[in-house]
């Protein structure tokens, strides 16, 4: 049995007698490392609860990285959530800070729409923050498919006010004040498409627009068709930026090749890697943004999946594999901060040993710290995903333990402002121009300080239900 980057299509006995088909089917694809694996089948039991919360403990039974961190005091017995569930079995480990949420029950079919299709899932198309200590929501950016952005929202676009269309608006103030983030989350109504608000806002430029605003559900762009990909002249210089939402939709990995084809075409041998919202992802447009900057190191090392010691037979080493687009980058400056997570870091700590040490740099902010990533456990009569942590992945040099973000791995840092009244792409913005100075062998100041342990932006929290749907667990503050 192979796992790591391969699809596999049979599944494994509860009792781990071996592969075989028929019972629960394979689960969508890993995130942030690894590859698809079978799931384990559950004994049938008493009620549609209990034999998902059978599933859920088989499935942490066998495969989760820490096993020696599992509550085994935990009992299905006491639980009506699959959740609340896989949250008392993983205690130990998240109060050790290295399961951060990153064990949880999804939908197959929600996941798997956005993986395959970019669905959002019913949004208006937008990601929001909200100002911890002035009680404000921003947007940070707008997907250009999305009505909001066909309402005039956009990066910067401050909320104040919502409303069921006919109905008194309550002031985003006022709702922040009485009820904090839940209550906003609450007034913008539930991620299906169709629901309506009358959205008040004030747009960067000072504009303040009114307008019944529409959540659907549209394809979500991994890569701006404004911003994503640009080369910017930086004093006869040209650097190629590019900008990746998300790893998780498939199709980011067919962007990425066209954007890299551009950079080949013109000369592009440095580079600003914009991934400061970029929660991960899929593994596989990991290895292929890895495959485009690893012209002439085909067969080398990418990066390591390695399982807890029981799986270790599974343990795998992930190689560069030719690319037609790929160039060699001299200079690399990855933009991150709190949200840069998972796939992000698997990319930027996958990049050090392959570009001196003197031209490769953090510019922001210290990055979330998670080089673990989930398999994907399905029990398909109920729509259930577990996404399980499963594996750790490692740099071609064995260097993986960056629990507290990268900051302190990334041979150079540069702290830098996330200003989000400029839009993405643009060089006067703090972020990109402080990458650009980087490049050009500019002084900055160090980024300093642990961990960030929340996904925060400069004094700013993103807008997160405590139950996320699937868009909004791959996409947190998408709305």
């Amino acid at each position: 049995m192979h796992l790591g980057r391969t699809a596999l299509s049979a599944t494994l006995a509860l009792a781990l007698v071996g592969c075989g088909g028929g019972g629960a089917s394979n689960g969508g694809g890993a995130i942030a490392g690894g590859g698809d694996t079978p799931a384990p089948t559950p004994t049938p039991t008493t009620s549609a609860i209990q034999e998902q919360l059978a599933f859920a403990e088989a499935v942490l039974d066998e495969w989760y990285l820490f096993p020696s961190l599992l509550d085994n005091s935990v009992r299905t017995a006491s639980f009506n959530d699959v959740q609340d569930y896989l949250d008392a079995r993983v205690a130990p480990a998240r109060a050790q800070d290295i399961d951060r949420g990153f064990t949880f029950a999804t939908s197959i079919a929600e996941e798997n729409a956005l993986i395959n299709s970019g669905s959002s899932g019913g949004s208006f198309g937008v990601r929001l923050i909200y100002d911890v200590n002035r009680d404000r929501v921003f947007l940070l950016e707008a997907y250009e498919n999305g009505n909001a952005f066909a309402a005039g929202m956009d990066r910067g676009t401050e909320l104040l006010g919502i409303a069921t269309p006919g109905e008194t608006e309550e002031s985003v103030l006022d709702l922040m004040r009485a009820g904090g983030p839940q209550a906003v989350i609450n007034a913008l109504g539930p991620n299906e498409a169709g629901v309506t608000r009358t959205l008040r806002f004030v747009q960067a430029g000072g504009a303040t627009v009114t307008a019944n605003i529409a959540k659907s559900d549209f394809s979500l762009d991994p890569i701006s068709d404004r911003y994503g990909a640009l080369i910017i002249n930086d004093g006869g210089k040209q650097v190629g930026y590019i900008n990746l939402r998300t790893f998780i939709i498939a199709d980011a990995a067919n962007q990425l090749e066209d954007a890299f084809e551009t950079f080949q075409t013109n000369g592009i041998t440095e580079l600003i890697i914009d991934l400061r919202y970029n929660g991960g992802g899929l593994v596989s447009v990991a290895d292929k943004f890895g495959d485009l900057m690893g012209a002439g190191r085909v067969g080398d090392v990418w990066s390591e999946t390695v399982l807890r010691d029981s799986k270790s037979a599974e343990n795998e080493a992930e190689f560069f594999e030719f690319e037609p687009s790929a160039i060699t980058p001299t200079k690399i400056a990855f933009i991150g901060r709190g949200g840069t997570a998972s796939a992000s870091e698997l990319v930027i700590n996958s990049m050090i040993p392959y570009v001196d040490p003197a031209n490769i740099a953090l510019i922001g902010d210290n990055t979330f710290g998670k080089p673990v990533g989930q398999f994907g456990f399905d029990l398909d009569e109920f729509d259930l995903r577990v996404r399980a942590t499963t594996f750790q992945t490692n740099n071609a040099s064995g260097s993986g333990e960056y629990y507290s973000g990268l900051a302190s791995v990334v041979p150079n840092t540069c702290r830098a402002f996330d200003d989000i009244f400029i839009p993405l792409g643009d060089p006067r913005e703090d972020s990109i121009a402080t990458a650009l100075d980087f490049l050009a062998g500019r002084p900055c100041n160090a980024i300093s300080g642990e961990g960030i342990r929340t996904q925060s932006v400069d004094g700013r929290e993103l807008l997160q239900p405590e139950r996320p749907s699937a868009v909004q667990y791959q996409i947190p503050g998408l709305f």
